[in-house]
C-alpha cells in the first residue's frame, strides 16, 4: 500500500509541475496576444497534455517490447510519428543531423516506407 501511495504522490507532483509549466507558458502567450486564460483552461490543458504524455510513453514501451528490447530507442520514436508526416520529417532531419555529428552517417536513408515484402503467411497463402 505504501508503494501505491508513493506512486500516487509522485504522479500528483508531476501533474503539479506540468500545471505550473503550462501556466507559465500560457501566461506569457496570453500577455503577448492580449488575451486572458482562466485557471480552468490551464487545468484542462494540463490534463490533456498529461494524458497525451502517458499514452505516448505507453506506446513507446509497447513498441520496444514488441521488438524484443528493454530500452526505448529512436526506431520506436520514429514509429510513433508514422501518422504525423510533418513531425516525422522534423525528427528525421534532426536524427540525421545527430548521426552525422557522431560520424555514423545517414543510416536511415535507405529505409523504405510501407509494408514489408516477403513470403510470410498472409491472407490466401498456405
Amino acid at each position: 500500500m505504501a508503494s501505491n501511495d508513493a506512486a500516487l504522490e509522485r504522479e500528483e507532483r508531476l501533474k503539479s509541475a506540468l500545471w505550473y509549466s503550462i501556466g507559465q507558458f500560457v501566461d506569457e502567450e496570453s500577455l503577448t496576444m492580449g488575451l486572458n486564460a482562466t485557471p480552468q483552461f490551464i487545468g484542462a490543458l494540463t490534463e490533456l497534455v498529461y494524458t497525451q504524455i502517458a499514452n505516448t510513453a505507453r506506446d513507446l514501451e509497447t513498441f520496444s517490447k514488441h521488438a524484443g528490447r528493454k530500452a526505448i530507442n529512436t526506431d520506436d520514436v520514429m514509429l510513433l510519428t508514422r501518422r504525423n508526416e510533418a513531425l516525422e520529417s522534423i525528427l528525421r532531419r534532426e536524427l540525421d543531423t545527430l548521426r552525422a555529428a557522431e560520424g555514423r552517417g545517414d543510416g536511415q536513408a535507405a529505409v523504405k516506407k510501407g509494408r514489408p515484402v516477403g513470403g510470410g503467411k498472409g491472407k490466401g497463402k498456405a
